[in-house]
């Protein structure tokens, strides 16, 4: 896994979309796994200012988003398919009929969440996986317990969870208890993470993800087994690590981070 702490959380995320934009210009029709999150929002904002400057071309690039709550319309503020039409796709010039969200509303969303994997699967699978980390240490919504062999499914979120997000409800008691998530296998199988912390409130959890023994009670330790994993950091997030000077070194004289140096 590489490390790269950034001075700030703009740096961080700005350097996140960079690395993202690149890839697709590399390959334009590429297959790109998304996140929510307020983490996010600063790297989609980003990505967007990138897309209209026409350094990146989004026409081609299909699009596979971790998770969704259960029983959220699309238009509901909420949902994840609304955060994402209004921090991204509604701002960049990719076809919407390119772009797929977990379907919570599905009258079979255990069908639904099958079929999730095998579109990814029949697309040549993600190219890259964005990922970010709450505060149990969860990647989508794989809570604690999840097995790192886990499929695209729906789940029960836990209390941590609920106490995290449910503040971002007009009325907290209207947050679902169920959502549907990309399980650990199917984000493990995607070519390439990048992993995303930032702020001092993550510190703990990030150390335990990225040096912490490997458990299923924090499912963000599976990266640990993939071999392509980017983490990016801002230096409140990376606080708790143990080799922040080696990983400092790392990105300063590893020649594939060199175009990367004056990302600020």
């Amino acid at each position: 896994m590489d490390v790269i702490i950034m001075p700030t959380a703009a740096a961080a995320a700005k350097l996140t979309a960079q690395i993202i934009a690149d890839a697709i210009n590399e390959k334009p029709d590429f297959k790109l796994g998304l996140a929510t999150g307020r983490t996010m929002e600063s790297v989609y904002a980003n990505l967007a200012k990138l897309n209209k400057q026409k350094k990146v071309d989004f026409s081609l690039v299909k699009t596979f988003n971790l998770d969704e709550y259960v029983g959220l319309e699309e238009d509901n503020v909420n949902s994840y398919r609304y955060y994402m039409n209004y921090h991204l796709f509604d701002k960049i010039n990719i076809d919407k009929r390119n772009t797929h969200v977990p379907n919570g509303i599905a009258e079979d969303v255990d069908a639904a969440a099958a079929a999730y994997d095998e579109a990814i699967a029949e697309c040549g699978g993600l190219d890259i996986q964005l990922l970010g980390i709450g505060r149990s240490g969860h990647i989508g919504f794989n809570e604690p317990l999840s097995s790192f062999s886990s499929r695209t499914r729906a789940v029960t979120l836990t209390q941590i969870t609920y106490q995290q997000n449910s503040p971002l409800f007009d009325n907290p008691k209207d947050m679902p208890m169920r959502a549907v998530t990309m399980g650990v296998g199917t984000i493990l199988e995607a070519r390439r993470l990048v992993f995303l912390a930032t702020g001092s409130e993550k510190a703990n959890i990030v150390a335990k993800a990225i040096e912490g023994p490997v458990t299923s009670m924090i499912s963000a330790t599976a990266m640990q087994f993939h071999e392509n994993v980017v983490a990016i950091l801002d230096k409140d997030a990376a606080a708790k690590l143990a080799n922040q000077a080696e990983y400092k070194w790392s990105f300063q004289h590893d020649p594939k981070w060199a175009a990367y140096q004056k990302v600020k």
